[in-house]
C-alpha cells in the first residue's frame, strides 16, 4: 500500500522562506529557527515531527537541537490546538487579580483542563506564564490576541462570539495614554463653556471637585 507523502511547508513558499532566511547575516541561519516554527504553526496549529525535520535541515542543525528549543517554550505546540487556543496566565500578578478564577470559569464553559483540545477541534485550553500585562490582569490570550481584566461577564461575551465561529477583537483596559478604543468611543465630549462664564468641569466630576459644587459652598447666600 502507498502512504501519502507529505509536502515540505516551505517547498511552495520559496519568496517566505528566503525572507526569513534574509532577516540574519551569513552563516547566522539557525537563528530563523524559530521564525520558521512559527510560520508552520500559524497555518497548521502545532510543529509536527515531520515540519521539525524540515526545518532543522533548512538551518543546518539538528532534529535534536530544534526540539530542544520548541520545547522550551510553551508558544508552541508539538500536537494540534483548537482554532480557539485559550491561554490563561498563571502568575502571580494575574492570580492576584483573579486569574484562578477564570481559568476555573474555562474549565466549567469548556470541559477542558490545561493541555487539553476539545473533540471538534474548537476550543484548546492552556496555562501558561506571565503574559507581561502584569497591570491588566487577569489576562486571557486567544490565539495572538490579548483581552485584559476579563470579567466573567466578558468571558462569557468572548465565548459567545467563538462558538459563533468569530474571533473577538482585543479588549484593551490600560490607562494613561492607552485608554481602550471602546473606552475613547463611549467617552462624552466635554462641555463647552458658556461664553462669559466659568469653565464647567467634567460631567462626572465629584461635587467637591473643581468645577463642581458642595453642600457648604451651594447653599444661599
Amino acid at each position: 500500500m502507498d502512504l501519502p507523502t507529505l509536502q515540505p511547508f516551505f517547498e511552495d513558499k520559496p519568496e517566505l522562506l528566503q525572507e526569513i532566511l534574509d532577516r540574519y547575516p551569513l552563516g547566522g541561519r539557525r537563528s530563523a529557527l524559530m521564525p520558521l516554527m512559527w510560520e508552520v504553526q500559524r497555518a497548521e496549529r502545532h510543529v509536527s515531527e515531520a515540519r521539525l525535520h524540515e526545518i532543522a535541515d533548512i538551518v543546518g542543525v539538528t532534529a535534536t537541537e530544534a526540539k530542544g528549543v520548541m520545547s522550551f517554550y510553551s508558544t508552541f505546540h508539538e500536537h494540534p490546538v483548537g482554532r480557539f487556543h485559550l491561554q490563561v496566565c498563571r502568575t502571580l500578578s494575574c492570580k492576584l487579580a483573579g486569574g484562578d478564577e477564570l481559568y476555573r470559569a474555562l474549565v466549567a464553559e469548556t470541559g477542558l483542563v490545561s493541555g487539553e483540545t476539545d473533540a471538534a477541534g474548537t476550543f484548546s485550553l492552556q496555562n501558561v506564564e506571565c503574559l507581561g500585562s502584569c497591570g491588566t490582569g487577569p489576562v486571557l490570550q486567544v490565539n495572538d490576541t490579548y483581552h485584559e481584566r476579563v470579567t466573567r461577564t466578558r468571558l462569557a461575551e468572548l465565548l459567545a462570539e467563538m462558538r459563533a465561529g468569530h474571533e473577538p477583537a482585543p479588549t484593551r483596559e490600560r490607562g494613561g495614554d492607552n485608554v481602550s478604543a471602546q473606552k475613547a468611543a463611549r467617552a462624552e465630549p466635554a462641555a463647552e463653556p458658556a461664553a462669559g462664564g466659568p469653565a464647567e468641569g467634567p460631567a462626572d466630576a465629584p461635587a467637591d471637585a473643581p468645577g463642581g459644587s458642595s453642600d457648604e459652598e451651594g447653599g444661599a447666600a
